[in-house]
């Protein structure tokens, strides 16, 4: 495009308002997309912030907590299902209850159709194994989503004599198996240019196996999972990912190995510069966050109003790459173990901007330059603890000044007792003075979700409200 990357934002990111009814089996529409993560809060009650995605589902939506550091759960009260327009609530009064308000914020992710494309070599490994994308793991089990479409690259000439195939049976025909073909097409001769295998999954497929038609012992299993995500060997820890590299967005699960400078793939293609990650399986671990204009050799919690705090424990003091973010060995978001999921952000012209501002005590505020109007904007001052994260949004006000704010780290309703931003057509405007948004001097990050680019590819611009 010539101007932006995104001309519709609303395609990746949207909120939602609804009103409760207290009926279980309730269909919220009208996100406008499948959403992958939808994060929600009543905003006239002080029931807790929750959080679902399509990769931690099991017979319900897994919840997660942001303003607590509880494990997750299944809630049919709570959450149902995942939805192509949005998602199904019971009759909890957290979600549902009747004549209360609320609100859910919708991201994007892989959707229900990735296409992965793995890199196959044959290596010596107690006999020959099969190995994905230089992993260094031999014989791997695969997490592959029903209804995404695998390419099995076999052009690497060790490949030559090892023809990869499926079978429902451990080590395939060797096993006293079959070959699976339903929806598998094998092309070239491995070990040549061109040679592959690719398998599209449909629903409800058994457990396969890949396997060497030649030669025994050299695959592994492949979870058909109903979930989302693929494995990503990008990483030291290999991950299992759903990805949105147009919108800059994934959700990422693994489990920590508790090593200093561990690496995770993430599957973006480009530099995530917010990392938002949660240890599921206890009750003790925050919410650690990290942002690149706060530095990766610091953390901050989604869940406290605690001050940014520098420690190699978290992210190892290093910024990620297009391919993997790292880690420290702290069991926040790293134990030996552990399982953990992670929401990776990297910044989209048009769509998404995530940075820092520094704050002047004035009602005339500093104005934030994004480059679109902005539909969602996330606040927290990090200089010293004290401050709730502050959030935003086009849907729960009118017009300017935008004074309805909710308080991740925090159960309250919203509040409508301080001022906090003009919302504009490139950006945001402070129009508070207090310490949480807007005090002298003080440093502040932040992510931007838009509603509409400043200037669309056709050279349309927006405008303010």
């Amino acid at each position: 495009m010539a101007y932006t990357d995104i001309d519709d934002p609303t395609i990746f990111f949207n909120t939602v308002l609804w009103t409760g009814n207290g009926s279980g089996s309730r269909s919220i529409t009208g996100v406008g997309f499948a959403p992958d993560m939808v994060w929600w809060k009543g905003r006239d009650t002080t029931y807790d912030h929750r959080l679902i995605d399509t990769v931690r589902s099991g017979t319900y939506p897994k919840l997660l907590y942001p303003n607590l550091n509880i494990a997750e759960s299944e809630d049919a009260n709570n959450a149902e299902a995942i939805g192509s327009d949005g998602f199904t609530i019971g009759s909890g009064n957290a979600v549902n209850q009747s004549g209360k308000n609320y609100t859910a914020w919708n991201w994007s992710a892989g959707g229900s159709t990735p296409a992965i494309t793995y890199s196959v070599k044959v290596v010596s490994d107690s006999g020959n194994k099969y190995r994905f994308d230089d992993f260094g793991t031999s014989a791997v089990t695969l997490d592959l989503q029903e209804g995404g479409t695998y390419t099995f690259d076999q052009s690497d000439s060790s490949n030559s004599g090892h023809p990869l195939r499926f079978s429902t049976t451990s080590d395939g025909s060797h096993g006293g198996g079959s070959e699976y073909t339903t929806g598998v097409t094998t092309t070239g001769t491995p070990g040549s240019a061109g040679a592959k295998t690719v398998i599209t999954l449909g629903s409800g497929v058994a457990t396969l196996y890949y396997y060497c038609t030649q030669h025994s012992g050299m695959g592994g299993q492949a979870n058909t999972n109903s979930t989302h995500g693929s494995s990503n060997f990008s990483g030291s820890i290999q991950s299992s990912v759903s990805a949105n590299t147009t919108a800059g967005f994934s959700i990422v699960a693994f489990t920590g190995n508790g090593t200093s400078g561990a690496t995770v793939g993430h599957g973006l293609g480009s530099t995530p510069k917010v990392i938002i990650l949660k240890d599921r399986d206890t009750g003790i671990n925050s919410w650690a966050v990290g942002h690149e204009s706060s530095g990766f050799t610091k953390y901050i919690y989604l869940n406290k109003t605690d001050a940014a705090v520098s420690t190699a424990g978290f992210w190892n003091n290093t910024t990620p790459t297009s391919s993997v973010f790292s880690l420290g060995n702290n069991d926040t978001v790293n134990g030996s173990g552990g399982l953990n999921i992670a929401y990776c952000f990297a910044e989209k012209k048009g769509y998404s901007k995530f940075g820092s501002y520094t704050g002047n005590g004035n009602a005339d505020g500093t104005f934030v330059y994004t480059g679109f109007r902005p539909a969602f904007v996330l606040i927290k001052y990090t200089s010293a603890s004290g401050q709730s994260w502050r959030l935003i949004d086009n849907k729960r006000f009118g017009y300017n000044v935008d004074n309805i704010q909710l308080y991740p780290n925090l159960s309250n309703a919203e509040s409508t007792s301080e001022t906090v931003a003009d919302i504009l057509s490139n950006g945001f405007k402070l129009r508070a003075t207090d310490t949480g948004v807007n005090t002298s001097a003080g440093n502040y990050i932040y992510m931007a979700f838009a509603e509409f680019p400043l200037v669309n590819s056709k050279g349309v611009p927006t405008t303010a409200r």
